[in-house]
């Protein structure tokens, strides 16, 4: 194959990725509000247990194929990522039940500035002129649609901001875990999905009841939520 098919050929498998990623996250967003929204279903910390618990299938089968090799992550270093991540997690879908779809999507983008400060803190990384300024520019959209946005409430803009730091918090803890103990996307996830699960299930439906007073047991399960968090939980 020509050296120019080649890189034909990678562009558009790139083009087609980045393409399934977009369509895949915008879907996961409306089907995950509608059904917050539309449907009333609020529970969004059990909802997450379940993702996991189908995660954690999916890294079982993994595992059985030989696409997971084993590796080490100490107990303590998993109990800390999994504080981290679930928080994130339901945060993230406390925020998008509580708050519009765009000021959700404007939440996402506060994670890049606040991962940058995580990581000049942390890290000692020094950013180029150009890529503050990109940074800067974020922010003062983040902060004009903010203000302008009348769908915002005070429940809502915590949940946003506890969502933001604990995921940048997630996202950084994530990159110290793969180099320290030299693991990958898969490795990580085949050990921290088992735990999300086990402690989110347990926890989530006493979680889901204190945030909105409503028992997950007790919910009317339609054919169209049992379809909608059948797909959420393929999706996600």
């Amino acid at each position: 194959m020509a050296p120019g098919s080649k890189a034909e050929r990678k562009a558009a498998l790139d083009a087609g990725a980045w393409m399934f990623n977009v369509v895949t996250s915008v879907g996961i967003i409306m089907v995950n509000k509608a059904l917050m929204a539309t449907h009333g279903f609020s529970f969004a910390t059990t909802l997450t247990g379940l993702h996991f618990a189908t995660t954690t299938l999916m890294t079982l089968a993994m595992k059985w194929l030989g696409y997971i090799q084993p590796s080490y992550l100490p107990v303590p270093e998993l109990i800390k990522f999994v504080f981290f991540a679930n928080l994130s997690i339901v945060g993230m879908n406390v925020s998008l039940m509580w708050n519009s779809v765009g000021f959700y999507q404007i939440a996402k983008l506060c994670i890049i500035p606040v991962l940058c400060f995580l990581e000049i803190l942390f890290d000692k990384v020094r950013y180029s002129r150009d890529t503050k300024l990109s940074i800067m520019l974020v922010l003062v959209g983040v902060a004009v649609c903010t203000v302008t946005d009348v769908s915002v409430n005070s429940q809502g803009l915590i949940a946003a901001i506890i969502a933001v730091w604990s995921t940048a918090l997630q996202q950084h803890y994530v990159h110290h875990l793969q180099r320290k103990y030299s693991l990958g996307s898969f490795n990580l996830l085949g050990h921290t999905a088992p735990a999300q699960a086990a402690s989110l299930l347990i926890l989530g439906p006493f979680g889901d009841f204190w945030l909105t007073n409503k028992r997950v047991d007790t919910f009317n399960y339609t054919a169209i939520v049992t379809v909608c968090g059948y797909a959420l939980l393929i999706l996600l």
